[in-house]
C-alpha cells in the first residue's frame, strides 16, 4: 500500500501496535488508532485515535470513515471475550450472531469473519509485517549465538509441536527442554506460557546459570497471515531467559521481529540464541 494511504490501526495489547504506529510515523504515513477498551495499552493515546469497546463495530467503522482511512491493520493481543457480556451498538448487534457462530469454529474462523466485516465496508487489510517493512526472522542465527545440536533438536521439536497445535487452532508456541514438552501455548499467550515454565520444578527446565531448552513459535497453518502472525520482541527474550531457556526460534519469514536491533542486543547480553528455521 502507498505510504500516503491513511491507516486505521485496530489496536489490542502488547508491543506490536506501537511498533506499527511508530513505523507509520517514520514513513510519514498518517495513522488513526482505534484503541480497543480493556486491551490496548495506554501509551497508544500519543497517536490520533479513539477508544471503543470491541463490540462497538458501527462506531469503529464510522470513525475510520470519518478519518478517511482506506486501509486497516489488526495488531496486538485481544483475548476472546465472553460474548454474553458485550455491549454492542446497532451495527455490532446485527453482526454479533455471525461472529459468535464463527467463534464456535475456532479463533482463525473468528479472525476471518472480523476481517470480512472491514473488507465488506471497503477497507483493504494490511499485515503488520508488511507495514514494518517485512522485518521477519531470517534463516539461521540472529545475533552472536547459535544453538548446539541438542538445543536445535529441542527447537525443532518445539516448532513441530507448535505447528501441530496450530492445526487444531490451539496456539502458536511450545517449549521443549531435553526432548520433553514443557508447555504448549493456548489462549494465555506467550508471556503467560513462559511464566508457567519459569514456575515448573527446577529439574524439568534450565536455569539462568545453566540454560536448556527452547521456545518455538510458528503460525497456524490455517490462519490468515495478515493478522496474528507470531511475534517476538526484547521482552520475549527476557522472559525466556527467566524461564531458563537457551533460546527462541521460529519459521524463517513467518515470525515478526519488534525492534530487531534491541532483540539482537538483548539476545547477546543474555547469551540466548535466536534462530530461524527453514520449513
Amino acid at each position: 500500500m502507498s505510504a500516503a494511504e491513511k491507516l486505521g490501526l485496530i489496536a489490542g495489547g502488547g508491543d506490536l501496535p506501537a511498533a506499527v504506529a511508530a513505523r507509520c510515523d517514520a514513513l510519514g504515513r498518517p495513522v488513526f488508532v482505534i484503541r480497543l477498551a480493556g486491551f490496548a495499552d495506554e501509551h497508544l493515546a500519543r497517536w490520533p485515535g479513539a477508544e471503543f469497546g470491541m463490540a462497538q463495530i458501527g462506531a469503529i467503522l464510522k470513525a475510520l470513515k470519518a478519518e478517511r482511512c482506506t486501509t486497516v491493520c489488526l495488531a496486538g493481543i485481544v483475548n476472546r471475550p465472553d460474548f454474553k457480556t458485550l455491549k454492542p451498538d446497532f451495527k455490532g448487534a446485527t453482526l454479533l450472531p455471525g461472529i459468535v457462530a464463527a467463534a464456535s469454529k475456532g479463533d482463525d474462523a473468528l479472525l476471518r469473519k472480523i476481517l470480512s466485516v472491514f473488507e465488506a465496508e471497503g477497507f483493504a487489510v494490511e499485515g503488520a509485517d508488511d507495514i514494518l517493512g517485512g522485518d521477519t526472522l531470517g534463516e539461521g542465527a540472529l545475533g552472536a549465538f547459535s544453538p548446539t545440536e541438542e538445543q536445535l533438536a529441542d527447537l525443532k521439536k518445539a516448532l513441530h509441536v507448535a505447528e501441530k497445535s496450530g492445526e487444531l487452532d490451539i496456539g502458536q508456541g511450545a517449549v521443549v527442554c531435553d526432548g520433553l514438552v514443557l508447555a504448549v501455548e493456548a489462549q494465555e499467550g506467550t508471556d503467560a506460557m513462559l511464566t508457567r515454565v519459569a514456575n515448573l520444578p527446577a529439574d524439568l527446565r534450565g536455569a539462568v546459570d545453566n540454560p536448556r531448552g527452547a521456545l518455538g513459535k510458528a503460525p497456524k497453518p490455517i490462519q490468515d497471515l495478515r493478522v496474528d502472525m507470531p511475534v517476538i520482541g526484547p521482552r520475549t527474550l527476557e522472559m525466556a531467559a527467566a524461564a531458563g531457556l537457551a533460546g527462541i526460534g521460529g519459521v524463517a519469514g513467518r515470525l515478526i521481529l519488534i525492534d530487531r536491533a534491541a532483540i539482537v542486543e538483548t539476545a547477546n547480553r543474555l547469551g540466548l540464541f535466536v534462530w530461524g528455521e527453514d520449513r
